[in-house]
């Protein structure tokens, strides 16, 4: 994780912004490992606010986005670590000071002693989702961008997503949620729980331009098979009441945007009615984990969630 720092983005909500990734991180750190990268004139504070049971590692970095600026970690069949570093442009340059962040992953993989695969193709690892067994989701329209690729086509991206994350098959959904600052990444609208099963985001209110968005995406899943030829069960989880900001507006509040953690998952909540049914829903799909939720308005404020806010390392070795 990274310890939230960028001032323009949470104006003075960022003490609650830093509590909320603290208790983000308390949470996990109950089932495996958590270290918060700082800035190094945070250490201090990071060590009282999130405790003795979560490391500090300190790095300069641009703010608290670790699923998007930070490598994705990948094991061979043996078990060997490595991570994918991706050029990060600052989400399609919509953060126009993004040189700190761009840098983490090189350098995180250098503390780790882990090898680095350098890619030019620009995106972030909220941009796409993986089920463990050779397929990929992602947002075409986010990735497919002038913003971010203006010179690769459709088909020669997909090319270096399967090559470098060693998968077999991308499944492109046609839309991310509508005001999201990442320009629609999967990470709040459709995710695998399991080798074929998947959950996606719905939207009640026929009104929102999510209510058709979010039909066409669950067409295209129920249609989709994996990189195993199985056809895909798919279970909706309705979105949460959107969280009004100031100067971006309404921010997508998201139940899909969990992190599945060693022995539980760790699920937004957002003071909405709907918390209750994402959380029976959760603890049926994930009958061996605990579902642990953890409120998560004062994250959604800055653009994003508690996927959003991690990366997770396999141990490596051979081991899960």
């Amino acid at each position: 994780m990274e310890w939230p720092c960028r001032e323009s983005l949470w104006g003075d909500r960022l003490d609650l912004a830093r509590e909320a990734h603290a208790e983000v991180a308390r949470t996990i750190c109950e089932y495996e490992p958590v270290t918060m990268i700082a800035n190094p004139d945070s250490v201090a504070e990071v060590s009282i606010m999130c405790g003795s049971g979560v490391a500090t590692f300190p790095l300069e970095h641009d703010d608290s986005w670790m699923r998007d600026n930070g490598p994705t970690f990948l094991l061979d069949r043996a078990g060997a670590l490595a991570g994918v570093d991706w050029s990060f442009n600052g989400w399609g340059g919509s953060e126009t000071t993004y040189d700190k962040d761009a840098a983490v992953a090189e350098a995180l993989l250098k503390h780790l002693g882990v090898p680095r695969y350098a890619t030019g193709l620009v995106t972030e690892g909220g941009a796409f989702h993986t089920d463990g067994e050779g397929t990929l989701l992602a947002v075409e329209s986010n990735i497919v961008n002038p913003n971010r690729n203006p010179n690769l086509s459709k088909a020669e991206i997909e090319r270096l997503l399967l090559a470098y994350t060693g998968c077999r098959k991308l499944i492109w959904l046609p839309h991310g949620l509508s005001n999201d600052d990442t320009g629609g990444h999967v990470d709040n609208v459709a995710c695998f729980v399991a080798p074929g099963k998947i959950v996606a985001a719905t939207c009640d209110e026929e009104a929102s331009p999510d209510h058709a968005a979010l039909r066409a995406n669950l067409e295209v899943l129920r249609n989709a098979s994996d990189a195993e030829g199985r056809t895909l069960e798919v279970v909706e989880l309705p979105l949460a009441e959107r969280v009004l900001h100031p100067e971006r507006g309404p921010q997508p509040a998201s139940y899909v945007n969990f992190y599945i953690a060693n022995g539980a998952v760790i699920l937004p909540s957002f003071d909405d009615p709907k918390d209750d049914i994402a959380y029976e829903r959760l603890e049926n799909l994930f009958p061996d984990r605990q579902v642990v939720q953890v409120r998560a308005l004062d994250i959604v404020f800055g653009g994003g969630g508690i996927h959003c806010i991690t990366r997770q390392q396999p141990k490596g070795g051979g081991t899960d």
